[in-house]
């Protein structure tokens, strides 16, 4: 028997299963398919760096050909570029450039790593349920594997790392949607398009568009780039359902994405997702603890979603390695802390997501009332949000921006 199972290989999964092995337990990682596959989000944020080398994965980072991504643009409807983000401006720690990845390339590192850590992986293997004991305690997860057979897994814990399909919520029925982050986004590809020179080459850059839509634009490696719109549903298909009619039309509503995109061509599907924001009621209760997405997406603006599946990784294993010290008993008790920690990382990262999608919000006119919060802001976009007070930037962000009142979820549930 395991002493963890994790659910999913993905970032959040890796990075807690290679933790834990690390510490010498004995963990099983389920994963429903076989590596490499494919996945969107492809842009890092520079805080990802720290738990990635934690991880002591950096330097087959630094040797590949993943474009370097040294800041953040945004780009108005008439083309015009705010100035950008630049990390190094603000950090002088090699963390400062960070990395635009083909997200089937990392996801497979990360997994290599855990295994190499001793970390046991069955790929092509999907939990079907959760098991529970007589009190309604977590014991284990019944998993069906690609020849049908089902296996009857127990452990003293397990860590749901299953992403956006968010395994336990959806079938605990703790899952809420964002009332106000309705968003959905259609992307898809582009061989031969053009980059910006120098620093800004690799950049990520938001492109605006009407209604507080925007397009991303992330360079990847062998001359690709990876476009998506993101809008409310009711604006992006208001006169058609076709991705290849509605990209045709967008396009035209961003002078910046139309030039880049003139020289481009496009390859491959066009990908869609339906309305992508929501959280759980709880982040665990005994013997299981929800992870990265699993737990809470909020929306890929500003590349959050990764940075936050490898923190809460970390911030499992690290407390789920100190339970096994301790004595051993995973009550749902014991994840207190690590719930309130996750919480906040995302309540801090919705803030700033809010402000972005204001009418009345800009970047530039929050920098111009006081250059001092650039330094704030910045912290945000990067990831360096770790007990950190941003009571100022977000008073003075209320002045432009309807920012979300504090939300209580992610407390545990306990059921002794």
């Amino acid at each position: 028997m395991p002493e963890a199972i994790v659910i999913g290989g993905g970032p959040a999964g890796s990075t807690a299963g290679a933790l834990l092995a690390e510490k010498g337990r004995d963990v099983l990682i389920l994963e429903k398919e076989k590596f490499p596959r494919y996945h969107i989000g492809e842009s890092l944020m520079p805080y990802c760096y720290f738990t990635l080398d934690r991880l002591g994965v950096i330097d087959k980072l630094m040797a590949s050909a993943c474009p370097r991504k040294y800041c953040v643009q945004f780009v108005r409807e008439n083309g015009s570029l705010s100035q950008p983000f630049y990390f190094f401006q603000h950090m002088d720690h090699p963390a400062s450039t960070t990395w635009q990845v083909v997200r089937s390339e990392f996801d497979e590192m990360l997994l290599e790593n855990a295994k190499t850590k001793g970390a046991k992986v069955m790929e092509q293997t999907r939990a079907k349920s959760l098991i529970k004991d007589g009190s309604g305690r977590v014991i284990g997860v019944e998993a069906q594997d690609d020849k049908g057979k089902i296996h009857r897994i127990e452990a003293p814990i397990t860590l749901d790392c299953t992403g956006r399909d968010a395994f336990s919520c959806t079938r605990e029925k703790w899952r809420t949607k964002d009332p106000k982050l309705n968003k959905v986004a259609i992307w898809t590809y582009f061989r031969g398009a053009k980059r910006d020179p120098g620093a800004d080459e690799g950049a990520t850059t938001v492109a605006y568009i009407p209604e507080k839509g925007w397009f991303w634009y992330i360079p990847l490696q062998d001359n690709i780039v990876s476009v998506g719109i993101v809008a409310v549903k009711e604006y992006l298909y208001q006169e058609s359902r076709d991705p290849v009619e509605i990209f045709a039309r967008e396009i035209k509503k961003n002078a910046w994405i139309e030039d880049h995109l003139s020289q481009g061509e496009q390859f491959g599907q066009y990908w869609a997702t339906g309305e992508f924001s929501y959280r759980s009621e709880y982040c665990a209760t005994d013997g299981l603890v929800l992870v990265g997405d699993a737990f809470s997406f909020l929306d890929p603006v500003f590349s959050s979603g990764v940075y936050l599946a490898l923190r809460s990784g970390e911030l499992a294993a690290e407390t789920i390695n100190q339970i096994f010290k301790d004595d051993g008993k995973f009550t749902a008790e014991n994840f207190v802390d690590y719930g309130k920690d996750f919480r906040n990382a995302v309540e801090t990262m919705r803030k700033i997501v809010y402000a972005f999608y204001d009418e009345k919000f800009s970047f530039g006119k929050l920098i111009r009332k006081d250059m001092n919060l650039r330094e704030p802001l910045t912290d945000c976009l990067i990831g360096n949000i770790d007990d950190k007070d941003f009571s100022n930037l977000f008073t003075a962000m209320s002045e432009f921006a309807d920012l979300p009142d504090p939300v209580n979820y992610g407390d545990v549930l306990c059921t002794a």
